[in-house]
Protein backbone atom coordinates (compact mmCIF):
# COMPACT_ATOMS: atom_id res chain seq x y z
CA UNK A 1 0.00 0.00 0.00
CA UNK A 2 2.92 2.20 0.81
CA UNK A 3 3.92 2.21 -2.55
CA UNK A 4 0.23 3.14 -4.38
CA UNK A 5 -0.10 5.56 -1.76
CA UNK A 6 3.26 7.24 -2.91
CA UNK A 7 1.89 7.70 -6.70
CA UNK A 8 -1.18 8.85 -5.83
CA UNK A 9 0.14 11.65 -4.27
CA UNK A 10 2.63 11.50 -7.14
CA UNK A 11 0.08 12.33 -9.62
CA UNK A 12 -2.31 14.95 -7.13
CA UNK A 13 0.82 17.17 -5.85
CA UNK A 14 2.24 19.19 -9.30
CA UNK A 15 -1.31 21.09 -8.51
CA UNK A 16 1.21 23.00 -5.98
CA UNK A 17 3.41 24.27 -8.89
CA UNK A 18 3.38 27.94 -9.57
CA UNK A 19 2.34 29.45 -6.32
CA UNK A 20 -1.40 30.95 -5.43
CA UNK A 21 -2.32 31.76 -9.04
CA UNK A 22 -2.20 28.05 -10.20
CA UNK A 23 -6.25 28.01 -9.10
CA UNK A 24 -7.62 24.51 -10.89
CA UNK A 25 -10.87 24.54 -12.12
CA UNK A 26 -13.42 21.88 -12.52
CA UNK A 27 -13.27 20.34 -16.47
CA UNK A 28 -16.47 20.20 -18.39
CA UNK A 29 -16.03 16.87 -20.45
CA UNK A 30 -17.63 16.40 -23.41
CA UNK A 31 -20.54 13.61 -23.61
CA UNK A 32 -20.71 10.99 -26.07
CA UNK A 33 -24.05 12.13 -28.34
CA UNK A 34 -25.73 10.25 -31.35
CA UNK A 35 -24.42 11.10 -34.98
CA UNK A 36 -21.21 11.71 -34.83
CA UNK A 37 -19.49 9.66 -37.06
CA UNK A 38 -16.22 7.42 -36.39
CA UNK A 39 -13.37 8.28 -39.00
CA UNK A 40 -10.23 6.60 -39.50
CA UNK A 41 -7.44 6.39 -38.87
CA UNK A 42 -8.22 9.77 -36.49
CA UNK A 43 -10.37 7.64 -34.29
CA UNK A 44 -7.77 5.19 -33.60
CA UNK A 45 -5.84 8.02 -32.35
CA UNK A 46 -6.20 9.60 -28.34
CA UNK A 47 -9.05 11.72 -27.68
CA UNK A 48 -8.24 13.52 -24.78
CA UNK A 49 -10.98 15.88 -24.43
CA UNK A 50 -12.78 13.09 -22.72
CA UNK A 51 -12.59 11.41 -19.27
CA UNK A 52 -11.52 8.12 -19.83
CA UNK A 53 -10.16 5.66 -22.97
CA UNK A 54 -8.29 2.38 -23.56
CA UNK A 55 -6.95 0.38 -26.09
CA UNK A 56 -7.40 -3.39 -25.01
CA UNK A 57 -5.45 -5.89 -26.63
CA UNK A 58 -6.91 -9.93 -25.45
CA UNK A 59 -6.07 -13.20 -27.29
CA UNK A 60 -5.41 -16.83 -27.09
CA UNK A 61 -1.29 -18.00 -28.13
CA UNK A 62 0.01 -21.36 -29.31
CA UNK A 63 3.89 -21.65 -27.96
CA UNK A 64 4.82 -25.28 -29.48
CA UNK A 65 1.60 -27.59 -28.20
CA UNK A 66 0.83 -24.82 -25.17
CA UNK A 67 -2.16 -22.50 -25.30
CA UNK A 68 -1.83 -19.45 -23.39
CA UNK A 69 -3.67 -15.89 -23.15
CA UNK A 70 -2.64 -12.57 -22.97
CA UNK A 71 -3.52 -8.75 -22.00
CA UNK A 72 -2.39 -5.67 -22.97
CA UNK A 73 -4.19 -2.92 -22.36
CA UNK A 74 -3.25 1.10 -22.37
CA UNK A 75 -6.23 3.38 -20.44
CA UNK A 76 -5.77 7.12 -20.71
CA UNK A 77 -7.36 9.09 -18.41
CA UNK A 78 -8.01 13.38 -18.25
CA UNK A 79 -7.57 14.83 -14.32
CA UNK A 80 -10.83 16.37 -13.52
CA UNK A 81 -9.59 19.71 -13.26
CA UNK A 82 -8.11 22.41 -15.43
CA UNK A 83 -5.08 24.55 -14.42
CA UNK A 84 -3.91 27.69 -15.70
CA UNK A 85 -0.17 26.12 -14.48
CA UNK A 86 1.89 26.08 -17.44
CA UNK A 87 4.59 23.44 -15.62
CA UNK A 88 4.68 20.32 -17.36
CA UNK A 89 4.74 18.36 -14.67
CA UNK A 90 0.65 19.49 -14.26
CA UNK A 91 -1.31 15.92 -14.28
CA UNK A 92 -3.43 16.79 -17.62
CA UNK A 93 -3.58 13.48 -18.37
CA UNK A 94 -2.89 10.32 -16.92
CA UNK A 95 -1.12 6.63 -19.13
CA UNK A 96 -1.91 3.63 -17.16
CA UNK A 97 -0.95 0.14 -18.44
CA UNK A 98 -1.49 -3.62 -17.80
CA UNK A 99 -0.10 -6.68 -19.91
CA UNK A 100 -1.04 -10.45 -18.60
CA UNK A 101 0.01 -14.19 -19.22
CA UNK A 102 -2.28 -16.66 -18.14
CA UNK A 103 -0.12 -19.47 -18.36
CA UNK A 104 -1.85 -22.90 -17.03
CA UNK A 105 1.88 -24.36 -16.22
CA UNK A 106 2.02 -21.09 -13.45
CA UNK A 107 -1.07 -22.00 -12.18
CA UNK A 108 -1.93 -18.03 -11.87
CA UNK A 109 -1.21 -14.78 -13.74
CA UNK A 110 1.78 -13.43 -14.81
CA UNK A 111 1.20 -9.44 -14.98
CA UNK A 112 2.87 -6.25 -14.54
CA UNK A 113 1.74 -2.43 -14.84
CA UNK A 114 2.54 0.97 -15.30
CA UNK A 115 1.59 4.33 -14.69
CA UNK A 116 2.59 7.83 -15.81
CA UNK A 117 1.45 11.28 -16.33
CA UNK A 118 1.81 12.02 -19.80
CA UNK A 119 5.19 14.52 -19.46
CA UNK A 120 8.73 15.06 -21.13
CA UNK A 121 7.92 12.15 -23.54
CA UNK A 122 8.30 9.37 -20.73
CA UNK A 123 4.66 8.65 -21.61
CA UNK A 124 1.95 10.20 -24.65
CA UNK A 125 -1.58 9.04 -26.60
CA UNK A 126 -0.90 10.08 -30.33
CA UNK A 127 -3.98 11.88 -31.51
CA UNK A 128 -3.60 10.63 -35.32
CA UNK A 129 -3.62 7.03 -34.86
CA UNK A 130 -2.73 4.52 -32.46
CA UNK A 131 0.23 5.34 -30.58
CA UNK A 132 0.16 5.35 -26.48
CA UNK A 133 3.67 4.61 -24.78
CA UNK A 134 4.85 4.11 -20.84
CA UNK A 135 8.67 4.49 -20.95
CA UNK A 136 9.66 1.11 -23.07
CA UNK A 137 6.03 -0.17 -23.12
CA UNK A 138 4.66 0.39 -26.73
CA UNK A 139 1.17 -0.27 -28.25
CA UNK A 140 0.87 1.29 -32.09
CA UNK A 141 -1.11 0.61 -35.59
CA UNK A 142 1.90 0.74 -37.62
CA UNK A 143 0.76 0.32 -41.80
CA UNK A 144 -2.01 -1.38 -40.44
CA UNK A 145 -0.70 -3.69 -38.15
CA UNK A 146 -0.91 -3.49 -34.27
CA UNK A 147 2.73 -3.65 -32.94
CA UNK A 148 2.60 -4.19 -28.96
CA UNK A 149 6.09 -4.13 -26.56
CA UNK A 150 6.19 -4.97 -23.20
CA UNK A 151 9.05 -5.46 -20.71
CA UNK A 152 7.51 -6.80 -17.94
CA UNK A 153 8.94 -7.62 -14.40
CA UNK A 154 7.88 -11.97 -15.48
CA UNK A 155 7.86 -11.89 -18.73
CA UNK A 156 8.69 -9.98 -22.44
CA UNK A 157 6.26 -9.91 -25.15
CA UNK A 158 6.60 -8.50 -28.88
CA UNK A 159 3.39 -9.04 -30.97
CA UNK A 160 2.14 -8.05 -34.70
CA UNK A 161 -1.92 -8.07 -34.41
CA UNK A 162 -3.33 -7.90 -38.01
CA UNK A 163 -6.54 -7.20 -38.54
CA UNK A 164 -8.47 -9.07 -41.38
CA UNK A 165 -10.70 -5.99 -41.92
CA UNK A 166 -12.50 -2.75 -40.85
CA UNK A 167 -13.22 -1.40 -37.46
CA UNK A 168 -16.41 -3.40 -36.06
CA UNK A 169 -18.84 -0.57 -34.86
CA UNK A 170 -20.58 -1.57 -31.82
CA UNK A 171 -23.86 0.03 -30.76
CA UNK A 172 -25.27 2.09 -32.59
CA UNK A 173 -22.54 3.32 -35.46
CA UNK A 174 -20.42 2.89 -33.05
CA UNK A 175 -21.96 4.63 -29.93
CA UNK A 176 -22.72 1.87 -27.47
CA UNK A 177 -25.30 2.69 -24.45
CA UNK A 178 -24.06 1.49 -20.56
CA UNK A 179 -27.37 2.96 -18.77
CA UNK A 180 -30.63 5.05 -19.93
CA UNK A 181 -29.48 8.24 -19.09
CA UNK A 182 -28.11 9.81 -22.50
CA UNK A 183 -24.91 10.49 -21.32
CA UNK A 184 -24.08 7.28 -20.16
CA UNK A 185 -22.57 5.84 -23.27
CA UNK A 186 -19.11 5.33 -24.96
CA UNK A 187 -17.91 5.65 -28.51
CA UNK A 188 -16.73 1.75 -28.91
CA UNK A 189 -15.53 0.11 -32.11
CA UNK A 190 -13.40 -3.55 -31.82
CA UNK A 191 -10.99 -5.49 -33.88
CA UNK A 192 -11.92 -9.19 -34.09
CA UNK A 193 -10.34 -11.97 -35.49
CA UNK A 194 -6.79 -10.54 -35.72
CA UNK A 195 -3.94 -12.52 -36.85
CA UNK A 196 -0.80 -12.96 -34.11
CA UNK A 197 3.01 -13.51 -34.52
CA UNK A 198 5.55 -12.73 -32.46
CA UNK A 199 7.34 -13.73 -29.68
CA UNK A 200 7.11 -14.55 -25.41
CA UNK A 201 9.96 -14.66 -23.22
CA UNK A 202 11.86 -15.16 -26.74
CA UNK A 203 9.82 -18.12 -27.82
CA UNK A 204 7.95 -17.97 -30.86
CA UNK A 205 4.71 -17.60 -30.76
CA UNK A 206 0.98 -17.48 -33.08
CA UNK A 207 -2.55 -17.04 -32.40
CA UNK A 208 -5.89 -14.57 -32.56
CA UNK A 209 -6.70 -11.50 -30.95
CA UNK A 210 -9.70 -9.23 -29.92
CA UNK A 211 -8.53 -5.27 -29.69
CA UNK A 212 -11.46 -2.63 -27.83
CA UNK A 213 -11.07 0.97 -28.63
CA UNK A 214 -13.42 3.04 -26.62
CA UNK A 215 -14.16 6.46 -25.06
CA UNK A 216 -16.25 8.21 -22.71
CA UNK A 217 -16.61 10.90 -20.14
CA UNK A 218 -19.49 9.17 -18.16
CA UNK A 219 -19.16 5.30 -18.67
CA UNK A 220 -20.59 3.72 -15.54
CA UNK A 221 -23.29 5.46 -13.12
CA UNK A 222 -23.31 6.40 -9.46
CA UNK A 223 -25.38 3.53 -9.23
CA UNK A 224 -23.44 0.90 -11.12
CA UNK A 225 -20.58 -1.83 -9.52
CA UNK A 226 -19.27 -2.91 -12.49
CA UNK A 227 -19.35 -5.07 -15.68
CA UNK A 228 -19.41 -8.54 -16.98
CA UNK A 229 -17.87 -8.72 -20.68
CA UNK A 230 -17.03 -10.97 -23.29
CA UNK A 231 -15.17 -10.47 -26.82
CA UNK A 232 -15.07 -14.24 -29.17
CA UNK A 233 -13.72 -15.02 -32.03
CA UNK A 234 -15.68 -18.17 -33.22
CA UNK A 235 -13.60 -20.73 -35.52
CA UNK A 236 -16.21 -19.97 -38.29
CA UNK A 237 -14.78 -16.76 -38.59
CA UNK A 238 -17.67 -15.03 -36.55
CA UNK A 239 -17.09 -13.13 -33.62
CA UNK A 240 -19.45 -12.04 -30.20
CA UNK A 241 -19.03 -9.43 -27.46
CA UNK A 242 -21.73 -9.16 -24.91
CA UNK A 243 -21.61 -7.16 -21.88
CA UNK A 244 -23.69 -6.31 -18.81
CA UNK A 245 -23.65 -3.74 -15.93
CA UNK A 246 -24.40 -4.93 -12.70
CA UNK A 247 -25.93 -2.47 -9.79
CA UNK A 248 -24.88 -2.30 -6.21
CA UNK A 249 -27.69 -4.42 -5.33
CA UNK A 250 -26.23 -7.99 -7.41
CA UNK A 251 -28.79 -7.05 -10.18
CA UNK A 252 -28.39 -5.90 -13.50
CA UNK A 253 -28.38 -2.01 -13.95
CA UNK A 254 -28.13 -1.97 -17.77
CA UNK A 255 -27.60 -4.96 -20.46
CA UNK A 256 -28.21 -4.40 -24.29
CA UNK A 257 -31.82 -5.90 -25.68
CA UNK A 258 -30.99 -9.99 -25.86
CA UNK A 259 -27.79 -9.83 -24.04
CA UNK A 260 -27.79 -12.27 -20.84
CA UNK A 261 -25.19 -13.59 -18.46
CA UNK A 262 -25.73 -16.90 -16.58
CA UNK A 263 -23.22 -17.77 -13.99
CA UNK A 264 -22.34 -21.55 -14.03
CA UNK A 265 -19.18 -21.93 -11.33
CA UNK A 266 -17.66 -19.61 -8.91
CA UNK A 267 -14.13 -19.76 -8.01
CA UNK A 268 -12.79 -17.72 -4.65
CA UNK A 269 -9.31 -15.79 -4.70
CA UNK A 270 -7.18 -17.66 -1.95
CA UNK A 271 -5.28 -14.13 -1.86
CA UNK A 272 -8.10 -11.34 -1.83
CA UNK A 273 -11.37 -13.65 -0.73
CA UNK A 274 -13.13 -12.16 -3.46
CA UNK A 275 -15.76 -14.36 -5.53
CA UNK A 276 -16.14 -14.73 -9.12
CA UNK A 277 -18.55 -16.06 -11.67
CA UNK A 278 -15.45 -17.70 -13.94
CA UNK A 279 -17.76 -19.57 -16.02
CA UNK A 280 -20.80 -18.01 -18.10
CA UNK A 281 -23.52 -19.13 -19.61
CA UNK A 282 -24.29 -15.99 -22.42
CA UNK A 283 -26.84 -15.40 -24.44
CA UNK A 284 -26.61 -12.95 -27.30
CA UNK A 285 -28.56 -12.41 -30.62
CA UNK A 286 -30.21 -15.90 -30.00
CA UNK A 287 -27.20 -17.51 -29.57
CA UNK A 288 -25.72 -19.24 -26.47
CA UNK A 289 -22.87 -19.68 -25.54
CA UNK A 290 -21.05 -21.88 -22.67
CA UNK A 291 -17.61 -20.14 -21.36
CA UNK A 292 -15.04 -22.04 -19.08
CA UNK A 293 -11.82 -20.42 -18.24
CA UNK A 294 -8.16 -21.73 -19.62
CA UNK A 295 -7.37 -21.95 -15.72
CA UNK A 296 -9.21 -20.04 -12.74
CA UNK A 297 -6.75 -18.30 -11.35
CA UNK A 298 -6.88 -15.20 -13.60
CA UNK A 299 -7.46 -12.38 -11.24
CA UNK A 300 -5.42 -9.34 -11.49
CA UNK A 301 -4.35 -6.94 -8.61
CA UNK A 302 -3.97 -3.95 -9.97
CA UNK A 303 -4.36 -1.77 -6.82
CA UNK A 304 -0.85 0.03 -8.15
CA UNK A 305 -2.11 1.71 -10.97
CA UNK A 306 -5.99 1.70 -11.63
CA UNK A 307 -6.72 1.12 -7.94
CA UNK A 308 -8.83 -1.71 -8.20
CA UNK A 309 -8.77 -5.90 -8.02
CA UNK A 310 -10.64 -7.44 -11.24
CA UNK A 311 -10.94 -11.20 -12.91
CA UNK A 312 -9.59 -10.91 -16.75
CA UNK A 313 -9.04 -14.54 -18.23
CA UNK A 314 -8.81 -16.35 -21.44
CA UNK A 315 -12.18 -18.31 -22.14
CA UNK A 316 -12.93 -21.20 -24.31
CA UNK A 317 -16.24 -20.64 -26.10
CA UNK A 318 -18.85 -23.89 -26.25
CA UNK A 319 -21.94 -24.17 -28.06
CA UNK A 320 -24.34 -27.61 -27.37
CA UNK A 321 -20.84 -29.48 -25.62
CA UNK A 322 -18.44 -28.38 -28.19
CA UNK A 323 -15.95 -26.39 -28.58
CA UNK A 324 -16.34 -23.23 -30.83
CA UNK A 325 -14.19 -20.27 -30.44
CA UNK A 326 -12.18 -18.55 -27.41
CA UNK A 327 -11.74 -15.52 -26.16
CA UNK A 328 -11.50 -13.02 -22.87
CA UNK A 329 -14.00 -12.45 -20.49
CA UNK A 330 -13.87 -9.81 -18.23
CA UNK A 331 -15.42 -9.45 -14.40
CA UNK A 332 -15.12 -6.01 -12.57
CA UNK A 333 -16.53 -4.52 -9.21
CA UNK A 334 -16.43 -7.69 -7.42
CA UNK A 335 -13.60 -6.88 -5.16
CA UNK A 336 -15.43 -3.58 -4.38
CA UNK A 337 -17.52 -1.01 -7.16
CA UNK A 338 -15.50 -0.41 -9.55
CA UNK A 339 -14.75 4.27 -9.97
CA UNK A 340 -13.27 5.14 -13.78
Amino acid sequence: MRRRSFLLAFLAAPLAYGGPKAHPTEVDYPLVVPGRRLRFPRDHGAHPDYRSEWWYATGWLTRGAERLGFQVTFFRARAPWESKNPSKFAPRQILLAHAAIADPRHGRLRHDERASRVAFGLAGAATRTTETWIDDWRFALERGVYRAKIAAREFTLELSLEPPGAPLLQGEDGLSRKGPRPEEASYYYSRPQMMVTGKLDGDAVRGVAWLDHEWSSQYLAPEAAGWDWCGLNLDDGRALMAFRIRDRQGGVYYAPEGMSFTPLRSWRSPRTGVEYPVAMRVSAGGEHYDLTPLMDDQELDARRSTGTIYWEGAVRALHAGTEVGRGYLELTGYWRPLEL
